[in-house]
C-alpha cells in the first residue's frame, strides 16, 4: 500500500503522479485498493489475482527491457510479489480475514 500512497499522494516519500496519469496514477490506485482488500481479507482471491497480473505487467514493462534475469534488472521485488499474490489466489484468505465464514 505504501507504494500506492507514494504514487497518489507523495506520502511517505516521493512526489505524486498527476491525477489520472497513465500508468503511474492508475497503478497507485490499484495498489492502494488491492493492498487494502488483501490486508483486510475481503475478496482476497480476486484481489490477489489482479495484483499478480499487475506485478507481471510491471515487471515486463519496467524491468524486463533491462535484461532477462530479475536479479540483474532490478525486478526481483515485482517477481516476488507476482508469485506471492498468485499463491494467495490459490490458498485464499487466512483465519483472521474479515470475509471468513
Amino acid at each position: 500500500m505504501t507504494h500506492g500512497t507514494a504514487k497518489l499522494f507523495g506520502w511517505p516519500a516521493g512526489s505524486p503522479a498527476a491525477l489520472g496519469a497513465w500508468p503511474m496514477w492508475w497503478a497507485g490506485a490499484l495498489e492502494v485498493v488491492l493492498g487494502g482488500l488483501i490486508a483486510l481479507g475481503l475478496f482476497t482471491r480476486a484481489a490477489a489475482f489482479v495484483g499478480s497480473g499487475m506485478m507481471a505487467v510491471a515487471y515486463f514493462w519496467m524491468h524486463f527491457p533491462d535484461g532477462f534475469w530479475p536479479i540483474s534488472n532490478g525486478g526481483e521485488t515485482a517477481v516476488l510479489y507476482c508469485f506471492v499474490f498468485l499463491l494467495l489466489t490459490f490458498i485464499g484468505p487466512g483465519a483472521f480475514a474479515v470475509s471468513r465464514r
